[in-house]
Order: C-alpha cells, then structure tokens, then sequence
C-alpha cells in the first residue's frame, strides 16, 4: 500500500497504515490494537506490527505517531528501536 502511494504520488515517501482499531472486528489472531505501519522509500519498503492498547481513538492516534515516528527515524538515519 505503501509503495503504491509513493508511486502514485511521485514522493519521496509515503506511509500507509491498516489494522483493527475497533471497537469490533478483532479476531484471536489479530485483536482490536493490531495495526501494522509501512513506510516506503527510495531503497525500499520498512514495515512493522505493533499492538496498541486503548480505544478506537487512542489506537488511531498512536497509530498515526508511530507513522510519523518511523519517518523520522528514518529521516535522522537510525534504527528504530521498535
């Protein structure tokens, strides 16, 4: 989705997150806080999975830092520690 984006968009970057924000919808193998963050870039594709905690709104905002957070990270050259 991602790589799409950066595509489509003709960026540098893109992001594209997706998961189960809730407060339904969550099954025993991905349960309501499972969102998964990629960012695209010219070298390639950094993606991970996180499990938040909270409601619908606190799982879209911390989804939405952590987005940003991997460009930054990326963006400064390091390693995320996440």
């Amino acid at each position: 989705m991602a790589h799409s984006a950066r595509q489509k968009a003709a960026a540098n970057f893109a992001l594209a997150i997706s998961g189960v924000a809730g407060p339904d919808g969550g099954t025993p193998a991905k349960p309501v806080g499972t969102v998964c963050i990629a960012l695209a870039h010219a070298n390639g594709v950094l993606a991970r999975t996180f499990n938040f905690p909270g409601d619908r709104e606190a799982i879209r905002a911390r989804s939405a830092k952590m987005a940003l957070a991997l460009l930054r990270f990326h963006l400064l050259r390091k390693t995320p520690l996440f």
